[in-house]
């Protein structure tokens, strides 16, 4: 059984026509966000834009939510997300936005009511810091960057 959280959302004005943020599949982790533009919007090779989504999100305290890119524009067209995943804090009140950014050799047009990224709301926990001298030792040690 998937845990349901309730989430308060408000459309903002002029965006009622769009459909506010969805899971498309019964076990899909992500909720499509749709591109409230007002006109095309044309992303150019190597070029990045924000594009409102015409919501505004108050996640419970204890949760955030990560914008990720739709992997169907990354094959397509080349097109994700700039700062991937992006995060919404509990306590942010502004329009999510999506910072896209065009990796693809042809303009990207972003149409009205487009699905250009999908939230997953996520559980945080915060970090106590414990200070030491040293850490336990592990088999991989400090390895990294490809060490495995």
């Amino acid at each position: 059984m998937i845990e349901e959280i309730r989430v308060s959302i408000r459309r903002l004005p002029g965006t009622e026509d769009l459909p506010l943020p969805c899971y498309m599949t019964g076990q899909a982790a992500g909720m499509d966000l749709s591109a409230a533009v007002v006109e095309e919007t044309a992303i150019l090779p190597g070029e990045r834009r924000l594009i409102p989504t015409g919501v505004v999100v108050a996640l419970p305290e204890g949760y955030e939510a990560e914008v990720r890119p739709r992997s169907g524009l990354a094959l397509k067209h080349g097109v994700t997300l700039v700062n991937a995943p992006g995060t919404i804090d509990a306590d942010y009140r502004g329009e999510v936005g999506v910072i896209l950014i065009n990796h693809g050799p042809a303009p990207f047009i972003v149409r009205r009511g487009d699905r250009i990224a999908q939230m997953v709301v996520h559980r945080v926990c915060r970090v106590a810091w414990a200070a030491c001298g040293d850490l336990s030792p592990t088999e991989r040690g400090d390895g990294g960057f490809g060490h495995t």
